[in-house]
């Protein structure tokens, strides 16, 4: 299995329109990615390595601070919107039979006027995170678009259950992550930087630069995810794979610690797309393969499952 690679050019976020041709060449690229694979590298997408080291930079500011200094903008903290705000280290288990993660990480989930933010030490926390989260929504809606298209649905199928994005009514999340430097003496078995799971929404957006990304092929092997410079890496989450009624899949995937010896950190941002919290989501086809459910009951069903763990 190899995570296929796609000029996403025709569409990217410097265009205004796109052909009628590129845009079939679009959608069959991307049924073809997200069927058989689950991943794909879109290259060319408007978004430039520049934004996501801004995004880095800032991220990195943060999470380098002392405790004190992270605990005001907590999980939980903001009562507008309970998923947004800093998440310390070991507070996630993704794999509910292995340690918690080796990660910390920041949640961007409201751009509401009344949320607080980190300033100080980390001036411009808000603007450089804010715009990002908006130039991800953006081609998030072009993705939708094309896999509609894909799959011969009208674009509104999936265009109108993500109305919100970056308002409440819906929880789409730009995730920034830290994976500090490992102590193997310290860790504990079976503990990795990020546990094996499925991602829970529509799609997800992925930009890192460096190793570490698994991803488990159907006969359960995993394999390393390369390094495309300058390409966004983007998967099917579960929410999509039950709408389409497993016509696209979502794959499992981790992320490893590193060798003994490598005092290396990593860093990454994840733009978790949701579909609205009130969109009724059923099966594409008519099907009754999976019961209906909103977007936001899946979501907390599997928040829950997450952060429940004791």
């Amino acid at each position: 299995m190899e995570i296929p690679v796609v000029d996403f050019g025709a569409f990217s976020l410097r265009e205004e329109d796109v052909a009628d041709e590129q845009m079939l060449n679009l959608s069959k690229a991307l049924q073809s990615a997200f069927t058989d694979v689950g991943f794909v590298f879109l290259k060319n997408t408007g978004i430039t390595q520049e934004e996501v080291d801004r995004v880095m930079t800032i991220s990195k500011t943060f999470f380098l601070q002392p405790e004190e200094e992270k605990r005001p903008f907590s999980m939980k903290s903001f009562a507008i919107s309970p998923n947004h705000g800093w998440l310390h280290l070991e507070m996630e288990r993704l794999n509910p039979r292995r340690p918690k993660d080796l990660k910390e990480s920041f949640n961007v989930t409201s751009l509401h006027p009344d949320i607080k933010w980190p300033s100080g030490a980390v001036k411009g926390f808000q603007e450089i995170q804010a715009s990002f989260f908006q130039r991800c929504k953006e081609l998030s809606l072009r993705v939708l678009r094309v896999m509609a298209l894909s799959l011969g649905l009208d674009p509104e199928v999936f265009l109108s259950t993500h109305r919100f994005l970056g308002s409440e009514g819906n929880e789409t999340t730009l995730r920034s992550l830290y994976y500090p430097a490992v102590n193997h003496e310290e860790v504990k078995e079976g503990q990795l930087r990020c546990g094996e799971h499925s991602d829970y929404g529509s799609i997800t957006l992925l930009f890192c630069s460096t190793g570490g990304l698994q991803v488990r092929r159907r006969s359960g092997e995993f394999i390393h995810v390369p390094s495309v410079p300058g390409a966004v890496l983007i998967n099917v989450a579960d929410l999509m794979q039950r709408w389409t009624s497993d016509h696209f899949v979502s794959v499992v995937h981790r992320v490893l610690l590193p060798p003994a010896g490598d005092s290396s950190t990593r860093q990454s941002l994840a733009f978790f797309v949701h579909p609205d919290d009130e969109a009724l989501i059923s099966c594409f086809d008519g099907s009754n393969k999976y019961p209906p459910v909103t977007g936001g009951a899946y979501l907390d069903e599997r928040l829950m499952a997450s952060y429940g763990q004791s």
